[in-house]
């Protein structure tokens, strides 16, 4: 290892089909890779960990904890990052911390004084959303996650209101045509960053929140309940 004695913890990102990992030792992002998957989280995952330790001239031996996005997200993709970081985990004997997705999507924006809807892809032109206000410097969830269509979700917007995440082309051309008091935020800037997912992971280690592998799960949203209407 090249990089001191920093403890170093390993971030894995597979909620959906934009897939990251990062290498973080506190003080500095040694590594970071985001691409989009196709639906290969099986055999890619593993060997860009494998890569990702080799470029930073490093080994698992290497690592002093894991954190894994836990959804909400893909079935698929969020079972395959869960069930890699436990087997990494429980080999190595080291703490593994769960992060929710929406909770990195709304640590890349700065915290201002107005309400962020952090939204992340939920099928069948669906959106995961989920509302943070600023508490103190950090944003602080507010409420359950909800599910809504591009459209319920203007409609539900009523004030200026920061909208972050992963939306089409489309979407973001429909929410700045339909709604003016959404405040859309940059594709770079809404980008779900596994460095973001590394902080605030290490900042739970630190003050030892760390998770049990036999217990943590994804969270999986329940699409058979009713949408909001307009």
């Amino acid at each position: 290892m090249i990089y001191g004695s920093n403890p170093v913890i390993l971030a894995i990102d597979t909620s959906t089909r934009t897939v990251g990992l990062g290498l973080y030792d506190g003080g500095k992002v040694l590594a970071e890779s985001i691409w989009e998957s196709h639906d290969y989280h099986t055999v890619e995952l593993a060997p860009a960990v494998v890569e990702m330790l080799k470029r930073a001239q490093m080994s698992t031996a290497d690592l002093g904890a894991i954190t894994v996005a836990v959804g909400p997200g893909s079935f698929t993709g969020l079972r395959i990052g869960l069930a890699l970081a436990k087997g990494l985990v429980l080999a190595l004997r080291i703490p593994l911390i769960g992060v929710p997705t929406l909770d990195i999507v709304a640590a890349s924006q700065m915290p201002v004084n107005l309400p962020l809807a952090a939204v992340l892809r939920a099928g069948r032109g669906r959106l995961a959303t989920a509302w943070y206000e600023n508490e103190n410097g950090a944003w602080k969830l507010m409420d359950k996650i909800e599910v809504f269509t591009p459209q319920a979700l203007c409609e539900r917007i009523l004030s200026p209101t920061i909208v972050c995440g992963e939306l089409s082309v489309a979407e973001r051309q429909f929410f700045a045509d339909t709604n003016p008091f959404i405040q859309m935020v940059s594709p770079a800037q809404s980008l779900r960053r596994p460095a973001y997912l590394a902080e605030i992971a290490w900042q739970r280690w630190q003050s030892n929140h760390v998770d049990d592998p036999a217990s943590l799960s994804p969270i999986y949203l329940h699409y058979n309940e009713p949408i909001p209407e307009s």
